[in-house]
């Protein structure tokens, strides 16, 4: 197995991270890789707010927590459950060392007249910038660091643009937490067969 396979198959979602900062060269190095993915007619719609600093990364979560909150009180979600995922969510984002949101923008890909081209437009600029995440989650693995995507940013897309002050055409489409690994894990794949097709 080559450097490449190993590397591919032994990334995790890591959560827990060790306390020390990430070197700038570091996650230059992972958004490096990052902007090398393919992109629909290599427009290269991503774009990447990387946030470090304690005070910001606090503002975020509780910006996000408040909206978590108001949207699982109106779908009459328990308090014990509510403050239980809020919780989690603001430990999640302040714990980590860097955050990085991933965006896309439209501003450099096609138009067309019709909804349906449209949408197939957009879709297209999702993938290319899940590829850049994914992307990024590789580099982040071999670099000796710990990452985990988590899409909340898709829920709430105006609390995220706005805490951060992100350009009115980046949209959220998730955020990676980065740092030290502090924590190993080993999950299982589903067998090959129950997802591929032979003709």
């Amino acid at each position: 197995m080559n450097d490449f396979i190993h590397a591919l198959l032994s990334r995790r979602s890591i959560r827990r991270y060790r306390p020390e900062p990430v070197p700038r060269e570091l996650i230059e190095q992972a958004l490096t890789a990052a902007i090398w993915a393919p992109s629909a007619h290599n427009r290269q719609p991503w774009r990447f707010a990387v946030v470090t600093e304690q005070p910001t990364k606090e503002a975020l979560a509780r910006a996000m927590g408040a909206r978590l909150r108001r949207d699982l009180e109106a779908d009459g979600v328990p308090e014990s459950t509510i403050v239980q995922d809020t919780r989690r969510s603001y430990e999640r984002l302040t714990n980590a060392p860097v955050l990085i949101v991933v965006s896309l923008s439209m501003v450099a890909m096609d138009t067309y007249p019709d909804e349906h081209r449209q949408q197939r437009e957009y879709l297209m600029a999702v993938q290319s910038t899940a590829m850049a995440g994914q992307n990024l989650l590789l580099a982040a693995h071999t670099l000796g660091l710990g990452a985990c995507w988590m899409c909340a940013p898709l829920f709430v897309p105006d609390v995220v643009r706005g805490a951060l002050a992100l350009p009115d055409d980046w949209q959220p489409q998730g955020v990676i937490t980065l740092g030290f690994p502090a924590e190993t894990k080993d999950k299982p794949r589903h067998p090959l067969g129950e997802s591929v097709l032979w003709r």
